[in-house]
């Protein structure tokens, strides 16, 4: 019996092509974007996972209010550590000091290599559980040693055994490698962490470090600390003993309200910022954003299919009726429609799992993702079989339980009539469809919009031409000047300076500043950045008054240059020449420029000031001459730092790329929101096809006798048209008032945001008119050019 319901259902399939490749591709294809979203969502959810510790570590946070606005940070002083580690012993497992994962060189032997890695505390690889490949996790108790990632190990040492062998940090420090472990999966926090070295070592290299620790300075925040609470504490509780930490040892900032706490691994990724009330945000946002898409572009695919296999099932009455007057049962029916559907699930659930592979090298460039089909869970397969089942019941049953429900004698007798409001049903799913598809046009256009808005903001300087190489190694420090004049004298380089951080990044902020008429309950904080004489010319920064460093002007080491909003943020007119103290050191306003963008392109300039500090410098920013070819600028660059910097390869970042990635994740998002809403579209207007051929199909007769009476093309075409379109109105008008109101909120967590115009639903609402326009007219032109004589010749 089953071997002949499928029989029947195959010869359906094939009888009626078109029908079936709308039916079967359209619900593939609204499968395949549930999947990858799916996919996306599993990896999301499942970040950072990888750690066997995963709900016991966390990061220790520090909170409070600065000026009536909440921040957070992530930021700690030295001491923090060993606090921890003492007066709460009880309540961790682990107490790790962290640095900033960031580049450093390593080298051994000719092989020298750009990597990023941390020093972190002897017991970090424990609380991280560390794959082991060789050597042990015990091997950081050395303080001059080193753990090397599988990946960076094999760069290094080939396919021999690294443990016991010496290499080089940035070509001043010389470690022993202890051990190898397993590279971090991409979908965890420390992806980028190739090596680790020990604290120990990080404190005596850097003196600055050491003195912080050794004199227990609490209030230089610049490291971070992890912690693992131990098994019979919750992180609640813990943050509530550890919460005046920094009260006590800086009772001078109870005026901020200061709270340290922790905050788990399972919300490092999904809950990574605040709003600005100082409640949790961050990526979760999209995973409810993805996945109502994903839903929603599968329930377009649904409708699809529930329309087309309803519309068609009731020319098939006829059949039931001959079935029925041959002997056929009710039960026998209802089996055979839903074994139909289920046979069309099934070839598009089998074509969906092909179309996903096929697409994921691409949805794992566009989503920065390295996900794949999971061939082994469980609950994948649970959710495609499950969610197959379930839509070939729901798309079964209309025929299934209605036509099989058919009284033999009328069918056949011609009296049956499936009834004014059969159609009520699918005209609903139609306007569900274009509401869904019209809102994910209008949020991909606002989503563009506000980057594009965001792009076209003055920066302040000139990007152009403009490179950043690090200070990694002792030999760029001890020679600026000869480097500077052997790079200007290459023919290649405008100009060079150094600079304690990028021109895209603003990583240091400070207090302690006072200036003539400042209110005493005024508390300043200013970002903070160490510049060398030609950092302007460098970079090309703007002066609005005043004017730059000079030379010639040896009063110029305590100069200092502050940007247009520092200059509103103190409320000081004519700022040039007068003197602002800075922890009691006295500095004179040489200049001031047009805000330099440095940090978020999404939100205010922040105030910042300029002084000039040649032993802060971290990076080197050079000045292309483009006049002539980058490439022959770069290899005489390279040529010049090889001089000078013989032990480190020579890695430099355009300054301009470096900002495009400060749009990398809206842009992300913007782009798969894209591509949903175009199949979207597509979908909803494979559904539109689908459907408009039927109608045709159904009214042939009816549009013979309307062109003998006289009717035009264009009448006909006007009548089989306006009911799609109406429907596509009702979608746009309830569409509209949707997605201002999700998008005027998404819009409100960006300071520097577009406006929402009128055009933007305007077009939206068109070009879904436009495209129902497209696919229906084939079907109505295609019925209204049909010669009357075929359709009438059998009445």
């Amino acid at each position: 019996m089953i071997r002949n319901y499928l029989k029947i259902a195959l010869r359906n399939l094939v009888k009626n092509k078109i029908y079936s490749f709308i039916n079967i591709g359209g619900l593939a294809m609204g499968m395949t974007v549930a999947m990858l979203i799916g996919l996306w969502i599993y990896d999301e959810l499942s970040f950072d996972k990888y750690f066997q510790n995963y709900d016991r570590i966390a990061k220790v946070m520090q909170n409070g209010t600065f000026n009536g606005e909440v921040f957070h940070g992530e930021y700690n002083p030295a001491p923090m550590g060993q606090e921890l580690r003492t007066v709460y012993a009880d309540d961790f497992s682990h107490v790790i000091m962290s640095s900033w994962t960031r580049d450093h060189i390593l080298s051994y032997g000719d092989k020298k290599f750009t990597k990023t890695g941390n020093y972190l505390s002897a017991d970090a690889p424990d609380m991280l559980t560390l794959k082991m490949l060789s050597g042990t996790r015990a091997g950081l108790k050395d303080p001059s040693s080193i753990l090397l990632s599988e990946s960076v190990a094999q760069a290094l040492f080939g396919t021999s055994d690294p443990v016991g062998k010496l290499m080089k940090i940035d070509n001043k420090l010389d470690v022993k490698v202890t051990g190898v472990y397993e590279d971090f999966p991409y979908n965890t926090e420390f992806r980028e962490m190739k090596f680790i070295a020990p604290w120990d070592l990080y404190v005596s290299s850097e003196s600055w470090v050491k003195r912080a620790q050794d004199n227990v300075e609490w209030g230089n925040f610049s490291w971070q600390v992890l912690a693992q609470i131990a098994p019979n504490a919750s992180f609640e509780a813990v943050s509530d003993k550890i919460k005046n930490i920094r009260l006590k040892h800086n009772p001078e900032t109870a005026f901020i309200k200061p709270k340290v706490y922790l905050q788990p691994m399972s919300k490092w990724h999904l809950y990574s910022g605040w709003d600005k009330s100082g409640n949790l945000d961050g990526r979760i946002q999209y995973v409810w954003l993805f996945g109502i898409i994903g839903v929603f572009v599968l329930l377009l695919a649904c409708i699809n299919f529930m329309n087309l296999s309803t519309a068609r099932s009731e020319k098939r009455a006829k059949e039931v009726g001959i079935r029925k007057a041959v002997g056929s049962v009710r039960s026998q029916l209802i089996s055979q429609f839903f074994s139909e559907s289920l046979l069309v699930v099934a070839f598009a659930f089998v074509l969906s799992i092909v179309l996903a592979l096929l697409i994921l090298p691409v949805f794992n460039e566009v989503a920065d993702k390295q996900i794949g089909i999971l061939w082994t869970n469980p609950i994948f397969w649970l959710c495609g079989i499950g969610f197959s089942l379930l839509t070939g019941l729901i798309a079964g049953s209309y025929p299934a339980l209605y036509l099989s429900s058919f009284q033999a004698v009328k069918v056949l007798k011609g009296t049956f009539r499936v009834g004014r409001f059969a159609s009520i049903p699918r005209q609903v799913l139609v306007v569900v469809q274009f509401t869904v598809s019209v809102t994910l046009i209008i949020g991909t256009i606002i989503v563009f919009r506000q980057i594009e808005h965001a792009k076209s903001r003055p920066v302040g300087y000139d990007r152009s031409g403009l490179i950043t190489v690090a200070m990694n190694t002792p030999e760029l420090h001890d020679h600026y000047n000869a480097l500077r004049d052997d790079l200007l004298r290459t023919g290649a380089v405008v100009d060079m300076s150094t600079s304690s951080t990028p021109a895209t990044d603003l990583n240091s902020q400070n207090s302690g500043f006072d200036w003539v008429g400042k209110d005493p309950n005024f508390k300043d904080n200013f970002g903070t950045i160490a510049v060398t004489h030609d950092f302007g010319k460098t970079v090309g920064w703007q002066f609005v008054q005043g004017r730059d460093f000079s030379r010639q002007f040896p009063s110029d080491s305590s100069g200092m240059v502050l940007n247009e909003t520092a200059v509103r943020y103190m409320g000081i007119k004519d700022p040039v020449g007068k003197q602002i103290k800075w922890n009691d050191t006295p500095y004179r306003v040489v200049g001031v420029i047009k805000d330099m963008l440095m940090g978020s392109p999404f939100e205010p300039v922040y105030q910042t000031v300029y002084v000039l500090n040649y032993g802060w410098a971290n990076v080197i920013n050079i000045k292309l001459n483009t006049n002539r070819s980058t490439s022959e600028s770069l290899a005489r660059i390279e040529a010049v730092f090889r001089k000078f910097n013989p032990g480190s390869p020579f890695d430099y970042r355009f300054i301009d790329q470096q900002y495009a990635l400060k749009f990398a994740a809206e842009e992300r998002i913007g782009k798969l929101a894209s591509v949903f809403a175009i199949l979207a579209i597509f979908i909803s207007s494979l559904g539109l096809f689908g459907l408009a051929s039927f109608v045709a199909e159904q009214r042939t007769k009816e549009i013979g006798v309307r062109k003998v009476l006289g009717a035009s093309v264009l009448n006909v075409w006007s009548m089989l048209s306006k009911d799609f379109v109406f429907l596509v109105l009702i979608g746009f008008g309830i569409a509209t008032p949707i997605a201002y109101y999700f998008l005027h909120s998404w819009l409100q967590k960006y300071e520097y945001r577009t406006e929402m115009s009128w055009w933007i639903f305007a077009v939206s609402g068109l070009g879904a008119l436009a495209v129902t326009l497209l696919t229906v007219s084939y079907q109505s032109i295609k019925a209204a050019l049909i010669n009357p004589v075929k359709s009438l010749r059998s009445e």
